[in-house]
């Protein structure tokens, strides 16, 4: 079963840019209460996209280069990456509906 793993400045380049399948990087905090929201949503999308879509976890506070190469300046913020390169996100708590479409527009 999926998992969004953990990634840091150390790992985001081999899990993220250069990962054979889309991957929805989540940035969060662990003080953030929308992102402990979003979390068991991503969680479930782990799971049911497992082996379509890879699933990461940004913290913030620990990874801000990253953070601020993508313009992160609110969170929880997800983007959808495909081929090394961002192509959509949403900022905020958002419903799973929303987050399906978002993966499966990527999808096609």
């Amino acid at each position: 079963m999926g998992s969004p793993m953990a990634v840091d400045e150390s790992t985001f380049q081999g899990a993220v840019l250069e990962a054979p399948t889309p991957v929805l990087v989540d940035f969060w905090a662990p003080w953030c209460p929308p992102c402990k929201a979003v979390a068991p949503i991503i969680d479930e999308l782990a799971a049911e996209y497992d082996g379509k879509v890879g699933f990461a976890k940004v913290n913030v506070d620990e990874a801000p280069t990253i953070s601020s190469k993508y313009g992160v300046s609110s969170i929880p913020t997800l983007l959808l990456f495909k081929g090394g390169l961002p192509m959509s996100g949403v900022v905020g708590f958002r419903p799973k509906a929303e987050l399906k479409r978002l993966l499966d527009e990527v999808l096609g």
